[in-house]
């Protein structure tokens, strides 16, 4: 069992990678094709990649005619969610869109239980939302920066993501007959079949780039950071429990962060990581999400 265990820790920090690693993708993705084309390409793969694990994990296709409906909510809301995820990297810093985006979502879902759907709101919440809400303030720099700089286009992208994601995470909550990586099949099939119909023009086929930069990428982005790391947290979920599993999302800012500065040569200020770490108390603190990752470790030292 704890062999079990520590191998599933070792594929869900794989699969934080994969998402922190997302944001750089996208970023260099940018320069080859716009955010339609890049959903497009993204979710078709990950959709066609999606059937052998089901398949594997031997997963009913079957899906009520409420379930198909909510898919395809969510899935207009995943196209909007990347539209601005897309061009918040594009135009902005990945790290900061990284970091900002994935400490800022969790919160916003919070906010938006308590005033829709009658979430009580203790006095801690109370602190810790005014400990996110300065944390977020830091990340931004508005102690340093100007208001035209703060209140730039991309960081307007990324406040916007970061609203979209939680509708998405509610719409999703809803879909309680089938299970979880089933619905996702379906909304990241509808996604691909909404921008295809709607958005993308195929002649972009004919043009899109085949450098090996391109496709590295387009494949990080679509088996690794999707695929895989989201097949992996929901396994891991069902297998050891959302909140040891939802403690690792606290990575996915720092490797984004890092795999910025590695591969883009951004310069992320000291200001966005205090940030960082300011809003991931406080998203702990809302969700009474405890640090499973350091548990293990002083448990393992402890066995030795």
């Amino acid at each position: 069992m704890t062999q079990n265990k520590n191998i599933f820790y070792i594929l869900l920090t794989i699969a934080m990678v994969g998402w922190g690693a997302s944001w750089v993708n996208v970023k260099v993705l940018s320069n080859y094709v716009n955010e339609y084309e890049m959903v497009f390409l993204r979710f078709g793969l990950a959709s066609l990649s999606f059937i052998p694990i089901l398949v594997y994990l031997k997963k009913s296709f079957k899906i009520d005619k409420k379930t198909l409906f909510l898919a395809t909510l969510a899935a207009i809301t995943n196209i909007a969610y990347m539209k601005y995820f897309f061009l918040g990297a594009k135009f902005g810093t990945a790290g900061l869109g990284g970091a900002f985006v994935t400490t800022l979502v969790p919160i916003n879902t919070f906010l938006l239980m308590a005033l829709f759907f009658g979430r009580k709101i203790s006095s801690k919440d109370v602190l810790a939302l005014f400990l996110g809400a300065f944390g977020v303030l830091m990340m931004l720099g508005v102690w340093t920066l100007g208001a035209e700089q703060v209140l730039t286009k991309y960081n307007l992208y990324f406040v916007l993501a970061s609203l979209l994601w939680p509708i998405l995470t509610i719409v999703s909550s809803k879909a309680t007959k089938v299970a979880p990586l089933v619905f996702i099949f379906y909304m990241y099939a509808i996604t691909t079949l909404l921008v295809a119909l709607f958005f993308v023009d195929f002649s972009f086929l004919k043009t899109v780039s085949h450098e090996p930069v391109f496709l590295f990428n387009i494949a990080c982005i679509a088996f690794a950071g999707t695929t895989f790391a989201t097949s992996v947290y929901f396994v891991g979920i069902e297998k050891l429990g959302t909140n040891e599993v939802s403690s690792f999302i606290f990575l996915v800012p720092f490797f984004a962060i890092g795999l910025s500065a590695m591969f883009l040569g951004e310069r992320i200020g000291l200001h966005v990581i205090i940030g960082t770490i300011l809003t991931i108390i406080a998203v702990s603190m809302l969700n009474n999400i405890k640090f499973d990752i350091i548990t293990v470790i002083k448990n393992r030292k402890k066995l030795k």
